[in-house]
């Protein structure tokens, strides 16, 4: 299947051949479906907090933030190009198609934090915007003629309007970040971006960060990376032949969020937030999202904090009472099941197992009621152990033809808006080989077209979902008002990006 000139690619991109033949045969055999035993529910795998609870988490994780016990980090996937955003006013602009989007777009143009710089953008070449046709304003809005912002990643779009200014959706994270990952005033953001974007980034960070560092009084630390082109995977051809360009080369194929797994694992922080760029509010109503970050944080730092004395009581006194208290712990607070035949196995084999299960990555994951929004779920699924556990579910891993299988995903109350606190480090502080906890069964096999021609594309294990499927994990509910993504263009016309 592979000649020695496609060796030699797989090669300088870093990967290896082994690697790509185990690819192609995900694309001959498929993934297997995850077994699902019931939707996660407030009161049985979805914690749902009280306020004093709420301001009891959050004064233990400022305290120690303030303190600078901890580090703190926010992770900020950036790299999607808001292409889709503009759907509709490019098919307006290059086929002529107005639907009702394009009407509302036109008809609210003042409304758009970007208005004044689409305005200056068109007067610069002798237009006026309140008389300019539809067509020229589209074409200085989308294309480089212009604003160029068809070409351009979310997070470098105005968004928001203030009064002395407009933000990005950057900049609202370079606000939240000083809100809730500040660690004795020093705030770190990595942004993982694409490389043709990377310098605008580097840019717009120089020229912002000095009056965002002056008006919340902290020292900015701002990173970024990029998706590895060895995280790649390969592209085949409806008969799972490798998909060739016209020079014959191999075709890869960016593989998804879940190849971020390796720009995650390199971060050196006590304690991670993931958000995604586009969902980020006005100043104006990003309190709540700032107390359940933090409250988010703060409950991972008390499970974090019970998860290390059970490692260490385990170490000294591994007798049939800590035990029998750990199973308690794992079934009714981490929401791990054992194996059936647990009850038979012999105290240290138990021992073993909770060991093991212990000393994991943590996580907290945000569940909001679902609105009927696309996203992972919250179920309980079997694990190739024999154990059953908290995972965050996509409706490509469920088999839908299976009437239990499918009652079952339906049935799922809340979704995950990509709202996660991490911790990445064990006991002794050192980082988790993060790859060691993924589960490489959960990838995707997706349709896509290059050329003309069909192909099939696959996705690594999606970052919240399959990569940390062996993590210990909690879900925590938080309150709607903590979504509000970008989506379409038109969405930043809704109240809440007002």
């Amino acid at each position: 299947m592979f000649i020695e000139k496609d060796i030699i690619q797989i090669q300088e991109r870093g990967s290896d051949i082994a690697t790509v033949e185990e690819q192609v045969n995900y694309f001959v055999n498929g993934f297997p479906f995850l077994q699902l035993s019931k939707a996660a529910t407030v009161g049985d795998g979805i914690i749902r907090l009280t306020d004093e609870q709420i301001a009891t988490v959050i004064s233990e994780f400022d305290k120690s933030a303030s303190e600078g016990e901890i580090a703190l980090l926010k992770f900020v996937p950036a790299s999607g190009a808001a292409t889709r955003m503009f759907k509709s006013l490019f098919g307006f602009l290059q086929d002529n198609k107005k639907d009702k989007s394009v009407e509302e777009f036109f008809a609210k143009l003042k409304d758009f934090a970007f208005y004044e710089d689409l305005k200056t953008s068109l007067a610069a070449d002798g237009n006026n915007i309140e008389t300019a046709d539809e067509k020229t304003i589209a074409s200085y809005f989308l294309t480089n003629k212009g604003l160029g912002y068809g070409e351009l990643p979310k997070g470098l779009l105005k968004f928001h309007n203030y009064a002395d200014r407009s933000r990005t959706p950057l900049e609202e994270h370079l606000v939240e970040g000083a809100k809730y990952a500040n660690a004795g005033s020093n705030v770190q953001i990595h942004f993982t971006v694409s490389p043709e974007h990377r310098d605008k980034f580097e840019k717009l960070v120089v020229e912002v960060l000095p009056s965002y560092q002056t008006e919340f009084g902290v020292r900015y630390i701002v990173s970024f990376s990029e998706q590895k082109s060895a995280t790649d995977t390969i592209a085949v051809n409806l008969d799972n032949t490798p998909f060739r360009e016209k020079d014959d080369s191999i075709l890869f194929r960016p593989a998804g969020h879940g190849a971020l797994l390796d720009n995650l694992g390199q971060l050196d922080a006590d304690i991670i937030f993931i958000k995604n760029i586009d969902n980020v509010v006005p100043d104006r109503i990003k309190q709540d999202t700032i107390t359940y970050k933090k409250a988010l944080a703060g409950i991972v730092l008390s499970y974090q904090k019970r998860i290390f004395a059970y490692l260490e009581n385990l170490k000294n006194q591994a007798n049939a009472s800590l035990l029998s208290e750990l199973d308690t712990f794992f079934r009714t607070e981490l929401c791990v099941v054992p194996p059936a035949d647990f009850d038979s196995w012999s105290d240290d084999q138990k021992a073993i197992y909770f060991q093991k299960k212990l000393d994991r990555p943590l996580r907290a994951c945000g569940m909001v009621k679902n609105q009927g929004e696309p996203g992972g779920g919250p179920f309980w699924a079997e694990n190739a152990d024999g154990s059953s556990s908290l995972q965050i579910v996509e409706s490509a891993q469920v088999d839908v033809d299976d009437e239990g299988q499918n009652s079952i995903f339906k049935n799922s109350t809340h979704f995950n808006p990509v709202d996660l606190v991490c911790a990445v480090k064990n006991s002794k502080g050192e980082l988790y080989d993060l790859k060691k906890f993924r589960d490489p069964l959960t990838g995707f096999i997706t349709g896509k077209s290059k050329d003309g021609k069909e192909l099939k594309a696959q996705e690594l294990p999606g970052l919240w979902n399959g990569a940390m499927a062996d993590w210990n994990t909690l879900f925590v509910e938080v309150p709607l008002i903590t979504f509000n993504p970008v989506k379409t263009v038109n969405d930043l016309l809704r109240e809440q990006h007002q």
